[in-house]
């Protein structure tokens, strides 16, 4: 069973954490949870139990939001570069998005092709060896542009 987060948050932006009705209270001498420390709590919290934990946040309107949060994975660390002037010049460009809760971990993709569903809705996207392998994570996504379906996984 997963360990329940209760996240009360009061009209002052203050916030209430217990951890399976347990109390999850700042460090000693720290201020008081607030809203701005939500991705903070929950990266403590996965850090901790090391595992998923079920989110449940209520806000002080009534309305509540309820979620499974997996920790973060360690991200591979990049081998040493090479010196300068053996290293191709690389140019770089930005993404931005808006919309995403302070914190999460959001996948990057590059589209490399589009494909049809079949006619039962399913997609099977066909990959070359060197196109999987140019992921750092070996993650494909699927997402369709209509459907809003998103699939995340790994190319066998």
């Amino acid at each position: 069973m997963l360990p329940h987060v209760l996240i009360i948050v009061d009209l002052t932006g203050w916030m209430t954490v217990t951890v399976d009705g347990t109390p999850h209270e700042p460090d000693p001498f720290a201020p008081a949870w607030r809203r701005e420390d939500f991705a903070r709590v929950l990266d403590q919290l996965t850090a901790r139990h090391h595992s998923p934990l079920r989110v449940e946040v209520c806000e002080a309107d009534g309305t509540t939001f309820t979620d499974i949060i997996t920790p973060s994975r360690r991200r591979r660390t990049d081998p040493a570069p090479e010196s300068p002037a053996h290293r191709p010049a690389a140019e770089l460009v930005t993404l931005r998005g808006e919309g995403f809760v302070p914190g999460e971990d959001v996948a990057v993709a590059v589209v490399i092709a589009h494909g049809d569903a079949a006619p039962d809705g399913t997609m099977r996207a066909l990959l070359t060896a060197e196109q999987a392998a140019s992921s750092p994570t070996r993650e494909v996504i699927l997402l369709g542009r209509v459907s809003g379906t998103l699939t995340v996984g790994r190319p066998e």
